[in-house]
């Protein structure tokens, strides 16, 4: 494993990410993540097209108190993938699982948003002595086949025009991040951080991968969703933007099922990167619900024990 700032690409702003490198080779994987602060372990896990980016500002925010690691999944942000990697949901997840498993990380508090909730689940459904409690942004953990609104997403998205767009025209990432914040406008600096990850149709190839999981993964998800109720074992918060265009009230409603006990935070006009478009609202229920799971939680152990 190495660390600290390698030569920084051109298009990185350290006034905008302002976090030191470390990278973890992994089965030919180079990982890129952020390992910043001291305190209670917050994992952080994005979906597609982002990156650790996403949760820079909630990271800032959170990082005085806590131990904040932040993964690039393979293939985007500072990531790169092994020779061969196919990008599906399993081998996300394995990836994920490797990682935690090569940091040894423990007593986590996992913190996901879209494609990070399947993701960082599974982990929690086979290794649930690591986690201490999970908060769940914008996200979902059961097959969505039957599901007019996900079949037609998947079906464009993940179908061959929309795979050609996204390779060829960055489609994902020049119309899905902006329309996923509502709240907010982004600046070009901030775009110029999502689109320069995924400069060329090779480094795109992953993030048209995802849409076609959507469905592809049904079987995997299946199961993911027979295991949920090791969630009811767990604190768990569901931070949620009540304007995503993608997960919507039925998956909040679903959440709320799964989970009964669960706290819900509700993010009034905050759209699909619900940590990017209200990120002091996003920290500040983090925070709180941590101090009020335990008083002193948040500050109860150091990175070096």
């Amino acid at each position: 494993m190495t660390d600290v700032h390698p030569h920084d690409p051109l298009w990185l702003d350290r006034e905008q990410y302002p976090f030191d490198d470390h990278y973890l080779d992994l089965d030919g994987h180079r990982i890129h993540f952020v390992d910043t602060g001291a305190g209670q372990t917050l994992l952080f896990l994005h979906g597609n097209p982002t990156w650790s980016f996403v949760y820079r500002k909630v990271i800032a925010a959170l990082a005085p108190h806590s131990r904040c690691v932040a993964p690039d999944l393979p293939g985007f942000g500072l990531s790169t993938a092994a020779v061969g990697y196919s990008g599906t949901y399993l081998e996300h997840a394995d990836v994920i699982q490797r990682f935690v498993e090569a940091l040894d990380l423990r007593d986590i508090v996992l913190v996901v948003q879209d494609w990070g909730g399947p993701i960082g689940l599974r982990l929690v459904e086979r290794q649930p002595e690591r986690f201490r409690a999970v908060v769940i942004c914008n996200s979902w953990a059961w097959p969505v086949a039957d599901n007019p609104h996900f079949a037609r997403f998947a079906g464009l998205m993940g179908g061959r025009v929309g795979s050609f767009l996204i390779r060829h025209a960055n489609l994902f990432v020049n119309a899905m991040v902006p329309m996923g914040h509502r709240r907010r406008r982004l600046s070009r600096a901030e775009m110029r951080h999502y689109r320069a990850p995924l400069a060329t149709p090779a480094r795109r190839e992953l993030s048209a991968v995802l849409p076609r999981e959507i469905i592809d993964a049904t079987s995997p998800l299946a199961e993911l969703a027979e295991g949920l109720g090791v969630l009811r074992d767990l604190p768990v918060l569901i931070v949620w933007g009540d304007s995503d265009m993608a997960f919507r009230e039925p998956e909040l409603l679903r959440w709320r099922a799964e989970v009964p006990e669960a706290t819900v935070q509700v993010i009034e006009g905050a759209g699909h990167f619900v940590q990017s478009d209200a990120p002091g609202e996003v920290g500040a229920a983090i925070a709180s619900w941590l101090e009020r799971l335990e008083p002193g939680l948040s500050l109860r152990h150091d990175r070096n024990e």
